[in-house]
């Protein structure tokens, strides 16, 4: 993978019936360049190859960072079924292109569900002896599950996922209906990270939309009162939605981002 590629290895991960194979497509720095690189964690049911992921590979191309980009098994070009993904799953996944492939001080981005990967991959590194230079978290979603999903659903929907195991529902973004395992909800809760003080020992960004309806401004406001040493900054957007996918949202997103991987 050279340095302007936008062709995706594979990368093995797990073992046996687990294995599966992750879609990851990596930019190398420009010779010489010494930045942080960028490692992109997308959302629930997002590609890599999304407006926002495509804009920071433009951006990192201009500049000679180098970034990382993966797509969850489920997601995307990546092998396995959907239904089998969990938190902790995805996570791994995560964690092991991480270590594959990021070479020196790193900024995670995380979107929506990437957001609580981003924070759990910062508990994982750091078990392993590694910190993050900075995170930039847009619309994070940590706990959702517990914290927004769960609570959505009706007692019925609640129901048929604990008897039948999932629940299919039509989705406002996708032809494709939205899918809620029980596996995920149950994973969700041994993955949580609202508890308490939330660590991640870097500067943190989160850039939110007021109007999301699916991630509401007070959750991202919740984490940050919990990042409680952490140098913690927050670009609220008045009229954003959930995907701030809009040019103004990519250009604040860079922006954000430019001051994270360049210090200032």
């Amino acid at each position: 993978m050279n340095e302007s590629t936008n062709e995706a290895a594979k990368l093995e991960v797990g073992k046996g019936e687990a294995a599966r194979a992750i879609a990851v497509i990596a930019r190398k720095a420009r010779r010489g360049n010494k930045l942080p690189g960028v490692v992109w964690l997308g959302g629930y049911r997002s590609d890599m190859q999304g407006t926002k992921a495509q804009a920071i590979d433009a951006w990192c191309e201009r500049k000679g960072v180098a970034f990382l980009r993966h797509d969850y098994s489920g997601h995307g070009a990546s092998d396995g079924d959907f239904r089998d993904g969990t938190i902790s799953r995805w996570l791994e996944e995560s964690v092991a292109v991480f270590n594959k492939f990021a070479k020196g001080p790193q900024v995670v981005t995380g979107s929506s569900m990437g957001g609580w990967i981003a924070l759990r991959m910062a508990q994982e590194l750091e078990k392993r002896g590694k910190r993050l230079h900075a995170m930039l978290l847009i619309a994070p979603a940590p706990d959702f599950t517990e914290r927004l999903m769960w609570l959505r659903l009706s007692a019925e929907q609640q129901a048929i996922i604990l008897r039948d195991g999932v629940l299919e529902e039509p989705s406002q973004y996708s032809p494709e209906p939205d899918i809620f395992t029980r596996a995920l909800f149950e994973d969700g809760r041994r993955n949580l990270v609202l508890t308490g003080e939330v660590v991640t020992h870097c500067p943190v960004h989160i850039l939110q939309g007021r109007l999301d309806p699916d991630v509401p401004w007070t959750h991202a406001m919740a984490l940050a009162n919990q990042l409680i040493h952490e140098s913690v900054s927050m670009t609220l957007v008045p009229d954003g939605d959930h995907r701030l996918s809009r040019p103004q949202d990519i250009e604040l997103m860079l922006n954000a981002l430019e001051r994270l991987v360049e210090g200032s």
